[in-house]
């Protein structure tokens, strides 16, 4: 994959942009409702996790746009808390859902209910069971293709270290998502002669638990040559680990995600690729999908925003910059 090449073709870019276009004008769609303030409800798996955190800023900036009330609620990564909030949101009269959910299996109690009450619900981040057809839209990573691309992009480090195995740091399998990811890559290791020696899952996504993966990985498999993060956590923890151990460059990282930390990172040579998903972009989008089931706008069910390659070579470009600013807000850190 070529550095900042969209995936998987030029067309997806040029639909999202119609996509923004069409958003900027759609307030005068309220318009055939007089008087009629529309409220959304945010609900986030967990507020703890900075990328939950960019997805609620994207929804909240999205919906001051269009003078939608905001409100937002932290399920604390429990399908009890998530059941527990859409309730909630229901008693305080939302007219919209977004949400992040918990785990994909948790998602058929919730549509359930918001199918009984007439809610439109779009997820962001982790899309619903396979199976359920019972929503409005998913704005989700395109993770299917980025982890194909990404498990190229890993591969490729190997070789370039004198090797093809590599090792992952995982989200939990229960995510649809990160079943999509595991299969790009899988099939992008098969198809460029790398062997995925290792799968560890997060159970936490924090830092710490995946410099304790790293070292557990690089243990057992010391030929281990890249490592394929599938969130920015895993990247941060691989990359303090290969430190300590004194293996940067030796051990070729590349990442989904992007943070302040992951872009330092990068610009230093400690981890050779960024593949960015749009965590503030997610919630403006998801709430511009409900906003427009609510005033009769054209709806599209699924959306996978692209998940584009970015090194230390075009960080600066003026398209990374922009896709950046759709990545985190200014007030998490530098671009």
């Amino acid at each position: 994959m070529t550095p900042f090449s969209m995936t998987p073709s030029p067309l997806r870019g040029l639909a999202l942009a119609t996509a923004l276009a069409l958003a900027a004008a759609a307030p005068a769609a309220a318009e055939t409702k007089p008087g009629k303030k529309f409220t959304v409800a945010y609900i986030a798996p967990s507020l703890d996790i900075s990328y939950w955190q960019w997805v609620a800023y994207g929804a909240k900036t999205k919906a001051k746009e269009l003078g939608i009330d905001y409100i937002e609620l932290d399920s604390h990564n429990s399908p009890v808390d998530q059941m527990t909030n859409v309730r909630t949101a229901l008693t305080r009269g939302v007219d919209a859902i977004v949400m992040g959910p918990v785990s994909s299996a948790s998602t058929p109690p919730v549509l359930r209910l918001l199918k009984d009450k007439n809610i439109p619900v779009a997820f962001t981040g982790i899309g619903p069971q396979p199976g359920e057809t019972d929503y409005t839209s998913t704005v989700t990573a395109n993770n299917y293709e980025a982890g194909r691309e990404e498990g190229k992009f890993v591969c490729g480090l190997a070789k370039e270290r004198g090797g093809n195995k590599v090792g992952m740091l995982s989200l939990p399998q229960d995510r649809e998502n990160a079943q999509k990811y595991l299969k790009g890559a899988k099939e992008a290791f098969a198809a460029e002669g790398c062997d995925l020696v290792q799968v560890l899952q997060t159970k936490g996504l924090t830092v710490r638990e995946a410099v304790d993966q790293t070292n557990d990985l690089l243990t057992r498999n010391p030929d281990v040559k890249a490592i394929y993060g599938m969130y920015d956590e895993a990247a941060t923890g691989a990359a303090k680990a290969l430190q300590t151990q004194g293996l940067v460059g030796k051990v070729g990282v590349a990442t989904a995600d992007g943070s302040p930390t992951t872009v330092r990172l990068l610009r230093e040579g400690v981890i050779q690729g960024l593949f960015l998903q749009e965590a503030g972009g997610q919630g403006i989008e998801a709430v511009q999908q409900v906003y427009n089931a609510l005033t009769g706008a054209p709806v599209t069910k699924e959306l996978p925003l692209p998940e584009p390659l970015v090194t230390a070579k075009d960080i600066d470009s003026p398209e990374a910059q922009a896709k950046l600013k759709r990545v985190y807000p200014p007030s998490a850190g530098q671009y």
